[in-house]
């Protein structure tokens, strides 16, 4: 038995157990398949989180975390979670082989991952002018002209906001039509910035050992071809969080989720269930940023404290 269970070893499972094992809790255990540090780590730059004056790669801003989260008593089992389940005050956690560990507590933190394409260059490129963050890496594009591809909220909301440092947005997408808001839509047909390519399938990213140099888009009638000149490609075409442990045998979840999986929680990190806390991107609403999953898991954890303090 174990006090409290953390699944997932990101910058929202880091800091849950570093406020966790320095706020008393005797027994924490970190569960993360790999090393820890989240998807964080495939960033090649990472220059916008606070009291950091240093540009970053993903991988040597994160190490320091673990080293700081091990001192103060938290421990790493290198385990793949497959499910979360409760029986009565307790929760079981599946691991492979058959194993399971009893908790009186869970914070799950798992994270997600933005959707790929597919296309040729996308993946020898990623994190060398492919991007799926614009707040992360819009100032990188300044005065420059960028292409962004999808047709969601996500796609033209960043599309507007990379309008803000960026010379000119070309908007793709392989319909006419677009699932994102009537409002938003407006907005962005509104601004002098963005260019609509419709209907239009990104068929190539193009690039040299120093990054992206261009995309090639195909009109999805005509077929005909023809290559935008831009040193940056951001991609939004759906995202997905890792909520998959917290199916039950009778294909429900264990706790409270939207349409899109992702776990519906209060300001406090609290799901429906008691003692089941979720934090950054697994959650409602996360903006996606490692500063915010930060502060998600030093709140579960203050939270998963006074529950199992009141629970004694």
């Amino acid at each position: 038995m174990v006090d409290l269970a953390i699944i997932g070893g990101g910058p929202a499972g880091l800091s849950a157990g570093l406020y966790a094992t320095r706020g008393g809790v005797k027994n924490v255990v970190l569960f993360e398949k790999g090393m820890p540090g989240g998807q964080i780590t495939g960033s090649s730059e990472i220059e916008n989180y606070p009291g950091i004056k240093e540009i970053k790669s993903g991988l040597d801003f994160m190490e320091p975390w673990q080293e700081q989260c091990f001192r103060f008593g938290l421990k790493h089992e290198m385990a793949v979670v497959n499910q979360i389940t409760k029986n009565g005050a307790h929760f079981t956690i599946h691991h492979d082989g058959g194993k399971t560990t009893e908790a009186r507590a869970v914070i799950l933190a798992t994270g997600g991952s933005p959707k790929r394409t597919g296309i040729l260059g996308e993946s020898d490129l990623w994190g060398k002018g492919v991007s799926t963050c614009a707040t992360c890496d819009g100032f990188f594009y300044k005065d420059k002209e960028v292409a962004v591809i999808g047709g969601g909220d996500t796609a033209i909301e960043e599309a507007i906001y990379l309008t803000k440092m960026c010379a000119k947005v070309y908007l793709i997408h392989r319909r006419d039509a677009f699932r994102a808001a009537p409002v938003t839509l407006e907005h962005a047909r509104n601004n002098d910035k963005i260019e609509f390519l419709t209907p239009f399938s990104p068929i190539e990213i193009t690039g040299d050992k120093l990054g992206v140099t261009g995309v090639i888009i195909e009109h999805t009638q005509t077929k005909q071809r023809k290559e935008l000149v831009v040193p940056g490609v951001f991609i939004f075409v759906g995202y997905d969080v890792n909520t998959q442990v917290l199916r039950q045998d009778d294909g429900s979840m264990l706790c409270a989720c939207d349409e899109y999986n992702s776990v519906i929680v209060d300001l406090s990190m609290k799901t429906n269930i008691p003692g089941l806390f979720a934090a950054g991107d697994i959650r409602i609403n996360a903006p996606k940023q490692v500063v915010c999953a930060a502060g998600d898991g030093a709140t579960a954890a203050l939270q998963a404290i006074a529950y199992l303090d009141s629970a004694h």
